[in-house]
């Protein structure tokens, strides 16, 4: 079960929102959407992107790691941080601002610390 995988230069990891760019004859094509499985090893190994189509209608394609026909791999936002499990199947059934808080655990994760005064409490019991 990988949870993150590299194809040619690009790495990218589940639950990353990528762009898979594609050159079929002469015509460069984009396929934008979440990885929601890296399955396999080796020369078999694949990677499931989703993205939400016309109407809410969901559109899933499986893309093989070693086709020659993949350009590149552009990561748009990483959710690594915010993904506990290595296939996300859960988010078939979420809605997209379900599927936000992915991104949003992520950034919390990443954002700097804020230092300031803590409060003491006075050992007073009131009653």
């Amino acid at each position: 079960m990988a949870i993150n995988t590299k194809v040619k230069e690009f790495e990218f990891s589940v639950g990353d929102n990528v762009r898979v760019t594609q050159k079929i004859d002469k015509h460069e094509s984009n396929f934008d959407g979440i990885v929601i499985k890296i399955k396999g090893r080796g020369i078999g190994k694949t990677f499931t992107v989703r993205r939400m189509g016309e109407a809410g209608i969901g559109i899933e394609k499986i893309f093989p790691v070693e086709l020659p026909s993949i350009e590149k791999v552009t990561v748009l936002r990483r959710g690594v941080e915010g993904v506990r499990r290595s296939k996300l199947y859960y988010i078939r059934k979420q809605s997209p601002t379900e599927i936000e808080m992915i991104f949003k655990k992520a950034s919390i994760r990443h954002a700097p610390k804020v230092q300031g005064k803590a409060k003491k409490k006075s050992g007073k019991i009131k009653k």
